[in-house]
């Protein structure tokens, strides 16, 4: 079967009212056909259908699944992936980077019947990509009562922090402090390279190295967040195997959140599945060697178009953002 028709039979499988499970055939090793699709390895190179990789992933206490935010196919490959394990593991909790710990009340809300989906994105902010992108997870969540975790840092404690530095959260009060994890800007040293080499500043760089910590240290705030709110998600439901949605930075090659969360609970069994980008000129060999480790699983798509053609277009949008967050109070 194709990758483009696998797809489309999984569509009309979670579609049909009384389909329990997702056909078992392997997609063939050709590029995506559509934003729509996913190619999925092992970290052998083993193609895997979606029943496949849940039956791989149901031992773990922690699945990880990185995305690329706003593309289809990484949201609708976490659908299948959480229906497909509850088919394994219905003691399941739902932990989203899209919600900060100040919109757990207002998501308990909606998964109780309390307000309706306008209300939950109004009082939240949900990203603009609510609709398109989580409210498939969200509604297989409340239909099957899973608990859904709000997992990420306050967004303008984030701000403040990448402003003034991690000393910011001495101002904070206790009932604040308490909601943040005890050791907020746990890190390791593969991950600090990645961040720094990423943002072109490398290390020492004495024009930018203020400004660059300060943001290392709200990622990393963000980062120890998300795993304090699995960590506890995991002794609120024991038992429960507990699926962390976030953008694949905060996850791939093991590092971000996945090493802060192996540092606070080695004990834990957590696998992580990477997206990777199949450009025109890839092929799957091409691709494993150079994006082994990244993931326990890979699932390669279709490339996200480009945003600009246009240098000062895209200079004047980045220069736009600096602009709103500057209106931001730390006082």
């Amino acid at each position: 079967m194709t990758t483009y028709s696998h797809t489309l039979v999984t569509l009309a499988c979670l579609l049909l009212a009384g389909c329990a499970a997702l056909p078992d055939s392997t997609p063939n090793a050709v590029p995506p056909q559509s934003q729509y699709d996913s190619i999925i390895v092992d970290d052998n190179g083993r193609l895997l259908s979606i029943n496949q990789l849940a039956k791989e992933l149901a031992p773990a206490d922690v699945v990880v699944i990185g995305e690329y935010h706003g593309h289809h196919g990484a949201h609708l490959l976490q659908l299948l992936v959480q229906s497909a394990l509850y088919q394994h593991r219905p003691r399941q909790v739902l932990s989203m980077e899209q919600f900060t710990l100040e919109d757990q009340r207002e998501l308990d809300r909606y998964l109780a019947g309390q307000s309706g989906e306008e209300e939950l994105i109004a009082d939240t902010g949900a990203w603009p990509n609510y609709k398109a992108s989580y409210r498939p997870l969200i509604e297989f969540s409340k239909n099957r009562n899973v608990p859904v975790v709000a997992a990420n840092a306050p967004a303008e404690l984030v701000r403040c922090i990448g402003r003034n530095g991690k000393t910011y959260l001495e101002g904070l009060d206790a009932g604040q402090r308490r909601e943040l994890p005890e050791a907020p800007f746990t890190d390791t040293a593969d991950y600090r390279s990645k961040f720094f080499d990423t943002l072109g500043g490398g290390h020492g760089q004495a024009d930018n190295s203020t400004r660059l910590e300060n943001s290392y240290k709200a990622q990393l705030l963000r980062d120890n967040t998300m795993a304090d709110r699995v960590i506890r998600a995991l002794a609120e439901f024991p038992g429960h195997q507990i699926i962390h949605l976030t953008g694949t930075f905060h996850s791939e090659d093991r590092l971000g959140m996945v090493a802060v969360l192996e540092q606070k609970r080695p004990d834990l069994d957590v696998v992580v599945i990477s997206p990777v980008f199949w450009r025109s000129a890839d092929t799957l060999d091409s691709l494993l060697e150079a994006h082994q480790g990244k993931g326990d699983f890979l699932y390669f798509l279709e490339p996200l178009p480009e945003e600009y053609k246009d240098n000062e277009r895209h200079r004047d949008a980045i220069m736009e953002q600096f602009r709103n967050a500057a209106e931001l109070s730390c006082d």
